[in-house]
């Protein structure tokens, strides 16, 4: 599986341009055998370097490498792959306050909504 469609790339990329930003992420990534989740929101210039949620036990924001996750060889010739059903509708600071509370990334419409509202009330 390709994990980056040129759609996608380049949603990442002009996310990128656009650093400081509390972007909606594009695309999911998962290990379809075990632990390894990843929400980008952005990609740097080198097409390698991308920005967003991680979570390989506990969940991270930080930076990960494309190129990494594309060279994870699993169990039964199995790769890393893309959710194909993902579609990001909240920002990323919402994903991680939901991720931080459940101890691991959560895409449900209820859990990201619970952690907007508490995003809010703690911004006032």
């Amino acid at each position: 599986m390709i994990l980056l469609t040129q759609d996608l790339r380049e949603r990442l990329l002009a996310n990128g341009r656009r650093r400081g930003l509390d972007h909606v992420p594009v695309v999911k990534f998962f290990n379809p055998v075990g632990v390894g989740a990843w929400l980008a929101t952005e990609l740097d210039e080198d097409s390698d370097t991308l920005f967003g949620l991680a979570d390989l036990g506990e969940p991270d924001l930080g930076s990960f490498s494309l190129g990494e996750i594309e060279a994870v060889e699993l169990s039964f010739g199995l790769r890393i792959e893309r959710d194909l059903l993902f579609e990001g509708k909240f920002p990323l600071s919402v994903y991680a306050w939901a991720a931080r509370k459940a101890r691991r990334i959560v895409v449900d419409e209820r859990s990201l909504r619970i952690a907007l509202a508490a995003l809010r009330r703690e911004r006032g």
